[in-house]
Order: structure tokens, then sequence, then C-alpha cells
């Protein structure tokens, strides 16, 4: 198992207002004790092969990785134009993936928007058939689609298509690939469902090539009963906080035995630090600890060859 970061906290500045250059925060997580860096398409302002070769440099001088890009396409939205145009974004960020990647990169790939005007069925028949259209151009470049057990991206209107667990189960199934498509399991995500995240992982935990690390924490007051809404999820309630990896709702003991019941040899990455980069170094400092206790310490993480060993059973 091997660590990596994501600026949950930064994503304002690196995307949308533009005030933190990708460079500036590679520079900030030297301080954090990571392996590697999980990057977004939106940290690229340039577009070209020069910013990603620079790019490849700082993350390369500061001794990082880049193991997972962060895409969010929304392949359930309803004009046809518009998922194609998804469909065009996801391939981007596919090659962008391969180009930084490093041996076996992976890529995160969401079903899309809840759009209140498409029914579930039809919802599953487009996300399947746009990531399925997707996997031979990431089999041609090496890179895993991996997907996420999401809540909602910043600039969507609604929640994932495939928040709930029987419609995300139900997309996972209808995809057969299981050596370039996986998922990227976030247990923090599983509870914003409704979920128990650790009985959630059990679920899918044979199909897990990465996973997200964050934890919430309940406002005084507050109950997991009482923020669940009609249909079973919570959302992002302001009565349901970040905080420090380890001390809150999730049950990341269970979590690691269930990881390492099935062998699991992937990254870890920090999806939060919303309270500031000193709580995003003591999140890493849990997850360095427990690399050792669970996981027998940092070791070469062979991904490549646990996709064979997968498909051969």
């Amino acid at each position: 198992m091997r660590i990596a970061a994501f600026p949950k906290a930064f994503l304002h500045e690196l995307i949308v207002d533009r005030s933190m250059t990708i460079f500036e925060w590679i520079e900030l997580a030297r301080t954090l004790g990571v392996d590697g860096l999980e990057l977004h398409p939106g940290f690229f302002h340039e577009g070209g092969r020069a910013e990603i070769d620079a790019v490849g440099e700082a993350l390369a001088d500061a001794g990082f990785e880049m193991p997972m890009l962060c895409a969010s396409p929304d392949f359930t939205h309803p004009d046809a134009a518009q998922r194609a145009r998804e469909r065009d974004h996801q391939a981007d960020a596919i090659r962008l993936a391969a180009a930084l990647g490093g041996d076996a990169p992976t890529c995160r790939v969401l079903s899309g928007q809840a759009h209140p005007q498409v029914a579930v069925e039809q919802g599953l028949d487009w996300a399947t058939e746009a990531i399925e259209e997707l996997l031979p151009l990431a089999r041609e470049l090496g890179v895993a689609l991996c997907l996420e057990n999401h809540y909602k991206a910043s600039t969507w209107q609604y929640p994932e298509f495939a928040q709930r667990k029987p419609v995300f189960l139900e997309l996972l199934s209808r995809i057969e690939d299981r050596e370039w498509f996986g998922v990227q399991f976030d247990p923090s995500n599983a509870l914003v469902a409704g979920e128990d995240s650790a009985a959630f992982l059990a679920e899918v935990v044979d199909r897990v090539f990465t996973m997200q690390a964050s934890d919430r924490y309940l406002a005084d007051g507050a109950s997991l009963d009482a923020l669940r809404l009609a249909d079973g999820t919570i959302g992002y309630s302001p009565d349901l906080r970040h905080g420090v990896i380890g001390r809150g709702l999730n049950d990341y003991p269970r979590i690691f035995e269930t990881l390492r019941g099935a062998g699991y040899d992937g990254w870890i990455s920090i999806e939060d630090g919303v309270n500031g980069l000193g709580e995003m170094a003591e999140s890493a400092a849990f997850l360095r600890a427990a690399r050792d206790e669970w996981f027998g310490g940092s070791k070469d993480v062979d991904v490549a060859a646990r996709r064979r060993a997968t498909e051969e059973a």
C-alpha cells in the first residue's frame, strides 16, 4: 500500500479562480510525507504537452508519482450531444493519466448526475455504453478506469446518479472487464449515501483498484438517522463535518482488515484537508501507521500483476 494526497481544500484556488498553481500544490505537498499526488484535469490550464511535461518533471523532482487522476464525467446527461462531449473529455483525461501516471495509472470515472428526467434504467444504459466505449482506449494506453461511489462533483447541479449502493452495484456488474475496469472506493461517500462504509467495501473489495481516504464527524446533537433523507441518503449536511482520518465515523480497522484480507496492494489517497494542511498531515501520519500495522509497511505496488491474477481467476 502506498499513500497519495488530493488537494480537496484547494480545489477552488486550483480550478476556479486559479490563484494557486499545480506547481505550488506540489511544493506544499512535500511536507506531507506521502508517496504520490492524485491530480485533476482542472489543474492544467494551458492544455499543451509542454505543461504536462513540466508537471511531470515537478512531480519527479519532489519524489512523487501520479497514480490517480480525478475525472468527473456526466454520462447520464439527457442531451446526447453533451454525453458525447463528456466521453471526449473523459478520453482526454485517460490520455493525461497515461502521460503522467507511471507503470499502472488509474483514472476515475463516474456515472453522471441524477438528472430528474432520466430514469434509472436509462441512466444505467447510457453510463454502461460510455464506459464500454472508453475501455479500448484505456487498454491501449494502460490506464485502469475506476468507478467511484461518488456523491457530487463541485460543478454539478445534482448528486451522483449511482450514489445509492443498488445502482452502483448494478452498473459495476454490467461491465465485466476486471483488468482495466474496477472500483475507486470512498468510505466517506458510502457514509453520505447512508451506508455502513466497511460493509459496502466488503461487497466490492474484489474489484477495488484504488481507495480514497477521509473521515466524517457528527456535529453536536446530530445523529446519522436524523440526517438521512427519504431516499436513505444523507448528502453533504452541515451536521456531517470533515476531520482527521481515523477519528471519525468510518470504522478504519474493519476497512483495513477487509483490504488486507483481499490482498489489496494499491494506493490510498487522502481526499480531505478542508480544515487545513495540518489535518492532512495528521491524516497522512495515521495512514503511514496503518500501513505498518496492517500491510507490513511500504512496498512496491504491482497493480498490473494483481489485475492479471484477477483476470485468470
